[in-house]
């Protein structure tokens, strides 16, 4: 699943971002979910939100356990 759709994605979930300084390479990060930051429904980039350990990214990939 990507993370376009904020319904998809709670704290708590274990997703894969792309960070800021990474978007021109499209490097993932991975962690899990501390908030969600875009308060719109859908985002064509991708929801964006904080992870535990604090960095912020846009969702691509929401990972499945």
């Amino acid at each position: 699943m990507d993370g376009r759709n904020r319904k998809d994605i709670a704290p708590g979930a274990e997703v894969d971002i792309v960070l800021k300084q990474d978007q021109r390479t499209g490097k993932l990060t991975r962690g899990i979910v501390k908030d969600l930051l875009t308060k719109s429904s859908v985002h064509p980039h991708g929801i964006k939100v904080r992870l535990t350990d604090g960095q912020v990214g846009r969702v691509k990939q929401i990972i499945k356990p």
